[in-house]
């Protein structure tokens, strides 16, 4: 396995976890350089005590790849069918981030409001998951079935939020993921307090496009910041 992949991925579920965004709870993976048919993804335990030997690989279909017969999240699914159904990402978090959960359930549509905050775009997607399995149901993401559903929920977007769950978050690579795990929690913070004040002013289409790519040039800066203060090196 790739040695220099698995310890990037256990130093993003301790910046994740550092940083409010995951707790006991969620989950981070990556596709494998190379085998695009794969993925890592930590075994099922806490993302603040992950370590690089803790990094399980699985396939599209779900299916564990360990000598040592470990099991992962039973939410793999929501990883396995979105890059199944995107090439182009490369990185996933999924989180029950708290100030965003709000918008999943009460109409306020998530909207970017930060210049930092601009990959959110004009449209962030809530995946209902009544929509697929009636009302009785723990909201988890179990089979491939819910997996696909929510992959198309989420579309071409970089984020879909899971009603009464959490959302998910994607990415071209590890750091941006969770540069987008973190801002999203952030902007769902600074909405909230702008709309305490009165009418918003939203970051435009252009201005979301533009904003995302400049944030996109500087990645390593903030990264830096939070593998430190996570309590690495980097």
């Amino acid at each position: 396995m790739d040695l220099d992949v698995r310890t990037e991925l256990a130093t993003a579920n301790h910046i994740l976890f550092n940083e409010g965004v995951l707790d006991g709870f969620g989950h981070v993976s990556v596709r494998c350089p190379g085998r695009p048919e794969r993925f890592y993804i930590a075994r099922a335990m806490a993302p603040a005590l992950v370590t690089a030997d803790d990094i399980l690989e699985v396939d599209l279909d779900g299916q564990v790849y360990d000598n040592q017969r470990r099991r992962t999240y039973v939410e793999r699914f929501i990883h396995s069918e979105i890059y199944r159904a995107r090439p182009d990402v490369q990185a996933i978090v999924h989180s029950h981030s708290p100030t965003v959960i709000p918008f999943g359930v009460t109409g306020t549509r998530l909207r970017p409001v930060c210049h930092m905050s601009g990959f959110l775009g004009g449209k962030t997607p809530i995946y209902e998951i009544q929509d697929f399995i009636g009302e009785r149901s723990n909201l988890l993401v179990t089979n491939q079935r819910l997996g696909k559903a929510l992959a198309d929920t989420l579309g071409r977007e970089n984020v879909a939020l899971m009603r009464g769950h959490g959302n998910v978050i994607v990415g071209v690579s590890i750091k941006q993921a969770v540069y987008r795990a973190i801002y999203t929690e952030a902007n769902a913070k600074l909405q909230m307090q702008a709309q305490a004040l009165g009418t918003v002013n939203y970051l435009t289409d252009e201005e979301c496009e533009e904003t995302a790519a400049m944030a996109d040039q500087h990645l390593e800066r903030p990264w830096a910041l939070w593998v430190r203060r996570a309590g690495g090196s980097a």
